[in-house]
């Protein structure tokens, strides 16, 4: 099922909200404190454990396999004085075991600081994600009705899940490792050159290129990641609606027409992946070379020192592990930058719907004592085209009075009862409820004292217990009963074989449209609003189940007020007053007897119905 909904516009130069990633990060400052201590003792420590190699090398092993070879590589006097009043070399040398308990605690600290950093970055992520998809949900709930009606649900899925996991996984996995890099490159390039200034050169030769590639990879994978989003997020809209309208599809036969619809998303989605692989793939080839070609360099040029004598065995072994440790942190600085990317990316996105404005409250948000005396004056409101669908209509609807409306598709019918609960904002006129503008009156208590019933409702998938007293959830079973015989649905659930725990599918699709349309009309009426609204919500019901929910609802009518909008004239005919809508203007309105005797739309379908019920009771008693 193609969708026409407007499309999000593209996020690849969206510049970071800064706000919303502080917002985001709420309740994580101390894991991110005790990560960055843990992240500072494991790069320490991981350099300990190549100079406590190299001195136990040159301090204990060599000066005695190699007769006047000198000692390169010490550690701070403080820890050479100590050393000596033990006993010195010779101390050392026949307590050798020093030195591998020495190089097991700092492994072991290493160790135990590279869990503690991955541990509190792992929570510190979990929580930002969290925090994420907590202020989105929130968000969406809260902006305009219009909002939802003009974007893809695939879509918002998509950025509501993929990318803020895009976002987790670069505050786990990267983040820290940019800090990182950063710490070990100047703490290695300082011990190095104080050992060897001129092989430090050589050890770190290649790094800026390495480094260079890096950002020239980022620059142009950005924009490969971005794309490579929108095409997610059409596939995902693509899913979404196709598995929402499969009955429809199937009704149509349209299974070949959507399925190469769905190809055609899926092939540009692996497209575009395809070539961001690609270039993931020369930039991993090409930093590896650069990688060991450096490593390579600093190994050679280590051995030919050593060989003349200017670098001691130890002090090579320091450079090449030193080298190893700094090339690869280097050489994933792409790695890094391109998640980066990603997530600027999806961070945009995201951006995109909480710039989105919520719902704002046009008045002074008062919460009065609601009965049900509604009142329109001279009402006109159109959307976004500038065509008015609704022109200056007037008339008042008395506590406990049943207003029905008629009218053909687009007179604006919908439209006029969803002013009331403020889902749109009238453009000329005002709305009244017990003398109280509804723009004065807090859009949340505004709606709990409206229920409303769509003619395609929604429900959960849950059970038809759960469906009932969703809007009651302390409501006990009596309650719940009383509502669906109301609504003429408590027989038929009973007879269910699980009766009001029997699962309802997603969006009902194991009841039939009649019997989702009472089970929310049972819903509603758990609101026990002063102000209740059909619209058009006994279509797919039968004449006698209509008649028997319109007779009961006739039997509450001093709990509230009732709108009913219908095309049946059985319907509407027992309402205390009927209005009649036509191209957005109310054209009649007046009681079933009033109407019938005026000529004009109400005469007209009354009597084309009369005539078809006529013909239809001819049929049938000519066949008996």
């Amino acid at each position: 099922m193609r969708s026409k909904k407007r499309k999000h516009k593209k996020t690849e130069h969206r510049s970071i909200n800064f706000a919303l990633v502080r917002r985001a990060m709420r309740g994580t400052g101390k894991y991110f404190a005790i990560a960055m201590v843990a992240l500072v003792f494991a790069v320490l420590s991981g350099y300990l454990i190549p100079i406590v190699t190299g001195f136990t090398m040159d301090y204990v092993l060599l000066p005695y396999a190699e007769e006047g070879y000198s000692v390169s590589i010490e550690l701070p006097d403080t820890i050479m004085e100590w050393i000596e009043s033990l006993g010195g070399r010779e101390f050392l040398s026949s307590h050798l075991y020093i030195m591998a308990i020495l190089l097991v605690l700092v492994s072991a600290i290493n160790a135990y600081s590279t869990y503690l950093r991955r541990r509190n970055i792992a929570f510190a992520g979990e929580s930002m994600a969290k925090n994420l998809r907590d202020d989105l949900y929130v968000h969406l709930s809260n902006v305009p009705f219009d909002y939802h009606k003009h974007v893809s649900t695939g879509d918002l899925v998509q950025r509501c899940t993929s990318d803020v996991d895009t976002v987790r996984r670069f505050i786990q996995n990267q983040i820290l490792e940019m800090v990182r890099t950063v710490i070990m490159v100047i703490s290695a390039v300082i011990i190095l050159v104080s050992i060897n200034p001129m092989l430090t050169l050589y050890s770190v030769m290649l790094m800026p290129f390495l480094a260079l590639s890096s950002f020239i990879y980022f620059k142009h994978v950005r924009r490969q990641f971005a794309q490579a989003d929108e095409a997610e997020g059409k596939l995902s809209a693509t899913i979404q609606e196709n598995l929402a309208g499969v009955r429809v599809v199937r009704a149509f036969g349209q299974q070949k027409a959507e399925m190469d619809n769905f190809t055609e998303k899926n092939s540009d989605y692996k497209n575009k992946n395809q070539r961001l692989l690609t270039m993931l793939a020369y930039y991993w080839g090409v930093s590896d070379c650069f990688g060991y070609l450096q490593i390579g360099i600093s190994l050679c040029a280590g051995i030919y020192y050593v060989l003349i004598g200017e670098l001691s065995v130890g002090e090579m072994l320091v450079f090449s592990s030193y080298t190893g440790m700094l090339t690869w942190p280097v050489r994933q600085l792409g790695r890094i930058l391109a998640d980066m990317g990603r997530a600027t990316v999806s961070l945009g996105r995201i951006d995109e719907i909480m710039s989105v404005p919520v719902e704002a409250e046009p008045g002074r948000a008062l919460t009065p004592e609601i009965h049900g005396d509604v009142e329109f004056r001279n009402v006109s409101f159109g959307y976004e085209d500038g065509r008015d669908v609704i022109k200056n209509i007037s008339f008042t609807a008395k506590h406990g009075q049943t207003i029905a409306i008629l009218g053909s598709t687009g007179s604006g019918k919908s439209s006029l009862v969803q002013l009331m609960q403020r889902l749109y904002t009238c453009r000329e006129g005002e709305i009244l409820i017990d003398g109280v503008n509804v723009n004065d009156i807090e859009r949340h208590h505004l709606r709990r004292n409206i229920g409303i019933v769509m003619q395609e409702p929604f429900l959960y998938s849950r059970t038809i217990m759960d469906n009932i007293r969703i809007v009651a959830p302390d409501a006990n079973e009596e309650d719940v009963f009383e509502a669906a015989r109301v609504a003429s649905i408590h027989n038929v659930v009973t007879g269910f074989e699980n009766g009001y725990d029997t699962i309802v599918g997603e969006r009902g699709v194991t009841l039939s449209g009649g019997q989702k349309q009472r089970v929310a009309i049972a819903r509603m009426l758990m609101q026990k609003a002063p102000i209740i609204i059909l619209d058009d919500s006994m279509s797919a019901v039968d004449t006698e189940t209509d008649a028997a929910i319109r007779d009961a609802l006739h039997s509450r009518r001093k709990s509230s007020t009732t709108f009913i909008i219908s095309h049946r004239i059985t319907t509407l005919c027992k309402a205390d007053k009927i209005l009649v809508l036509e191209d957005g203007e109310l054209v009649q309105q007046g009681t079933h007897e009033e109407l019938i005797a005026q000529e004009g739309l109400y005469k007209r379908i009354a009597d084309i119905q009369n005539m078809l019920e006529d013909e239809l009771a001819n049929d049938e008693g000519g066949e008996a």
